[in-house]
């Protein structure tokens, strides 16, 4: 695992699920972490949780002015920023026919805008740490279609690209930018009640454990993309 000791983190989304074992896993190998969600009182209970090595933002990352102010607090707590990651995201699940304007801007505003608005404000600050790393999170959707999925898969495609160009943009920058893709996942994500104990799916520490891998990499070498599925899910015909 990497020593990540002196080295400052934001991570959206990240008051439970995926988010909090990356927070969780982030703080356990010496960094701070700037936890963040829409939530005062999720945040509020997560810090005291994570211990003096957490800081707590509220951020509604489909907003650039709190996704700027989510990057200026953490600047001015801690004087610098060495990682990005962007987890926060909703799933509206609706044939097209269904989906109101309303559900389809909500959904790419927070999927791809809320990435691209953390990810500019914090770029000259990962570049000034001169071995930063923007990790996205996106999801097996980024690749594979589905009923229902039209505006999910939309903004979890977009995900993918935005990453990869994303990637050529900055590499010379001293920024790394890589998308964790992750199947599916044990956790409350789309009002699921997650399971006390290990099913079929993925656990969120999985991809707690791709993305500390991705940070343990030397500078000379990069990992863009990391797709990860269960080993054996449910054999119902779902593609996953």
């Amino acid at each position: 695992m990497p020593n990540l000791t002196g080295k400052v983190a934001i991570v959206t989304g990240s008051t439970k699920g995926i988010g909090l074992a990356i927070a969780e896993r982030m703080i356990n190998q010496g960094a701070s972490v700037v936890v963040s969600s829409r939530t005062e009182s999720e945040i509020a209970a997560v810090t005291d949780r994570l211990g003096s090595n957490a800081f707590g933002v509220v951020c509604d990352v489909a907003d650039p002015v709190a996704c700027q102010r989510l990057v200026d607090e953490t600047m001015a707590r801690f004087g610098r920023l060495d990682v990005l990651v962007n987890n926060a995201g909703l799933g509206i699940f609706k044939p097209i026919s269904e989906m109101t304007v309303e559900e389809w801007r909500l959904q790419v505003d927070v999927n791809l805008g809320g990435v691209f608005y953390c990810s500019k404000a914090a770029l000259p600050h990962l570049s000034a740490s001169g071995d930063g790393f923007i990790i996205n999170i996106g999801s097996l959707a980024s690749r594979n279609t589905f009923a229902a999925g039209t505006g999910y898969n939309a903004s979890k495609f977009g995900l993918l690209g935005m990453s990869e160009a994303m990637m050529l943009d900055v590499r010379y920058d001293d920024v790394r930018v890589s998308i964790v893709m992750p199947g599916s996942v044990n956790t409350p994500f789309n009002n699921h009640e997650p399971s006390e104990e290990r099913t079929w799916k993925l656990e969120a520490d999985d991809c707690a454990l791709a993305v500390m891998q991705i940070l343990d990499y030397p500078p000379e070498a990069h990992v863009s993309r990391i797709e990860m599925r269960p080993a054996q899910p449910n054999k119902d015909g779902v593609r996953r």
